[in-house]
């Protein structure tokens, strides 16, 4: 697992795809969410686990880093450990990156 700060996701995007995966709940991500991130809340991500060996890398994001960190932790107990976490979530993706995000 790698831990990357908004800024240095939004220039590792511009060289890399590793899939991003939101694990907030569907509210929130009607809210705002980083383009291209898909939808696997928090509570399905067991019932999801095969969805993390379709891809070479993830890139795991809640609103701050709690949940996405916990998800990680839960992924590496089952042997998956092509992870990134976003530090500070989509919370930091507006506050730094995307400025026209809405904050919540």
């Amino acid at each position: 697992m790698r831990r990357f700060s908004a800024i240095q996701l939004a220039e590792y995007l511009k060289q890399h795809d590793p899939r991003l995966i939101d694990v907030r709940e569907p509210w929130e991500f009607d809210i705002c969410h980083i383009t291209r991130s898909e939808l696997v809340p928090m509570g399905q991500v067991p019932g999801n686990l095969p969805l993390f060996h379709e891809s070479s890398e993830y890139v795991i994001i809640c609103h701050h880093g709690i949940r996405s960190m916990q998800v990680i932790n839960f992924l590496a107990h089952h042997g998956i450990q092509n992870t990134i976490n976003l530090d500070g979530g989509v919370d930091a993706w507006a506050r730094d990156v995307d400025y026209d995000m809405p904050v919540y």
